[in-house]
Formats: C-alpha cells, structure tokens, sequence
C-alpha cells in the first residue's frame, strides 16, 4: 500500500501562492484566524513527513530555521518538527532544520519511491513547480487549497497551476474558516 500524498497550496483569490515585498501583506495575507490557526495546527501534529523542494526549503530556512521552536508560533514550530524530506540537487546536509533529509535525484522518482516506502501521509506545503510535475505524473492524491480572501493583482507572483496540466477535480472535503478563507481538498484526476 502506497502513502497518501498531499499537495498543501494557499492562494489568493486570482490564483496566486506568493506576492511580491512590496505587497506588504504579511504572513497569510494578515488574513488568518483562530479557526484557521487551530485547523493548520491540528494538520501539522498529524503523524506525517513534509517533502518539499530547494527553493521553498530556502524560505523556510530563512523565515524559521535558526528559530527555536519555543520561539516559533505554534503551527511554524509544529511544520518545523515534522521529519522532513527536501528535493534537491544543490543543498547540501547539514541543514539548520530538526529531521531533515536531502534525497537527491529527480522529484517524481523521489516521492514515487517515498509513496511507496513510507508508513505514515506524505505532504508538502507550497513547492509549486515540484508539485505541477508531481501532477503530472500522477502522484498526487489530494489537492488541499486554501484560498485567501485577497486579490493580488498587482503584487502577485507566483501563479499556483501556471503551465500544469489539465485536471478533473473531485471535490473530497470543504471548509470555512473565520467566515472567509475557503479549504477545498479535491482528488485530481488527469483530464481525457
């Protein structure tokens, strides 16, 4: 029996997972409340393993690795306790990181052998041209989107589903937290 993989994404509105320093949105888009915060804590104490790429490991390091976990908020210091799996042909171990493991090689060969070999779910947050191709290759099994209520039109940068392929979407679970940040968590399924 293979792990569940989880592709964990937030977005704005317009489809955006990043904004540009200018946008001065902060963390969340300064849209998160304790709903939202409770919920993100309860998923991040789930026995699991992130896995994530260089790039989005990069930001992680430099928003929280030096950070002790008594220091980081709860959610952060329960992301940075998880056993973590990073993606990477250029970082080099040791990691300033709890739990860390840098697998080498191409993405899709990685979390095709992690699926198979891991005994709890697979997630990753954010890691969005990884997670396209992992698409592709159909090694996704659940889209967990949580959309903010912004639009970042103007400071947007990253284009969450720029260049994936076409889905079909299953829609599994829904939530609302706070009353206006959305969680839908869909099945993808390769559009024929």
């Amino acid at each position: 029996m293979t792990a569940t993989y989880t592709f964990d994404v937030f977005s704005s509105l317009d489809g955006f997972g990043s904004y540009n320093a200018d946008g001065d949105w902060g963390g969340y888009w300064g849209k998160q409340g304790p709903e939202f915060l409770e919920r993100r804590l309860a998923q991040y104490s789930e026995k699991q393993r992130m896995i994530v790429g260089a790039n989005t490991f990069r930001q992680f390091l430099e928003n929280l690795g030096s950070t002790a976990a008594s220091d980081l908020d709860p959610v952060n210091a329960g992301m940075q306790n998880l056993p973590t799996t990073v993606v990477s042909t250029t970082l080099e171990e040791p990691l300033d990181w709890p739990d860390v493991t840098v697998a080498r090689g191409d993405a899709v060969e990685v979390v095709a052998r992690l699926k198979d070999a891991s005994k709890v779910p697979l997630r990753s947050h954010g890691s969005l041209s990884m997670n396209r191709a992992l698409m592709a290759a159909g090694l996704v099994d659940r889209v967990q989107l949580t959309i903010f209520p912004v639009i970042t039109g103007t400071t947007g940068t990253e284009p969450v589903f720029a260049g994936a392929a076409d889905f079909d979407l299953e829609l599994m679970e829904h939530r609302t937290f706070d009353g206006n940040i959305q969680e839908l968590i869909y099945r993808p399924t390769p559009h024929s």
